[in-house]
C-alpha cells in the first residue's frame, strides 16, 4: 500500500513528482512541466497552511497525489477545503491509492475546523464521478472561469 505524505518545505523533489503526475494523469505536460516555480516559491507554497499538498508513495516514488486549499468562510467560524487536483498513476489505479488520499485531507480538515471537502469532476470522468459518488453527496453547479487579463 501506498504513504501518504504531507508535503512540507524543502520536499521539492515530491512536489516534482506531483507534477510530473499531473501532467501525465492529465494529458497536460505543458501546463505542469513548462514553468515550473523555483525552490524559493515552493518553499512558501509549502509553508502555507491554506496549501495542502499530498503525495502517494511506492519505494520513493509518487503514485498519487493531490493539491488543495483551505477556504475560511466569513458567515461562520469554519472552513471549507477544495481539492484542485488528484491523480493516481495507471499503474496503481483501483487500489485505494485515491480513497487514501481523500480520506488525509479530510483528516486535515477536521482538524483544521473544517466541515466539508469539496471536489469537481467532468462528467464525462467516470471513474472520477463513480468515487465521488461513493464518498460524498453530489450537487449539480455550474462552474464558470472569469479570466482575470
Amino acid at each position: 500500500m501506498a504513504e501518504i505524505h504531507r508535503l512540507k518545505p524543502g520536499d521539492d523533489r515530491l512536489f516534482a513528482g506531483m507534477l510530473d503526475l499531473f501532467g501525465s494523469a492529465f494529458g497536460d505536460p505543458e501546463t505542469y512541466g513548462a514553468k515550473r516555480p523555483g525552490s524559493a516559491y515552493i518553499g512558501q507554497l509549502l509553508a502555507n497552511c491554506a496549501f495542502v499538498g499530498l503525495v502517494a508513495t511506492e519505494e520513493g516514488a509518487v503514485v498519487g497525489a493531490l493539491a488543495g486549499y483551505e477556504l475560511p468562510k466569513f458567515e461562520q467560524e469554519r472552513s471549507e477545503f477544495y481539492i484542485y487536483d488528484l491523480a493516481v498513476a495507471g499503474s496503481h489505479r483501483r487500489r485505494g491509492v485515491a480513497t487514501a488520499l481523500i480520506a488525509a485531507i479530510r483528516d486535515i480538515a477536521k482538524q483544521r475546523g473544517g466541515w466539508v471537502v469539496m471536489v469537481q469532476a467532468d462528467y464525462e470522468d467516470d471513474p472520477a464521478v463513480a468515487l465521488y459518488t461513493k464518498l460524498g453527496h453530489r450537487e449539480e453547479i455550474l462552474h464558470f472561469d472569469i479570466h482575470v487579463v
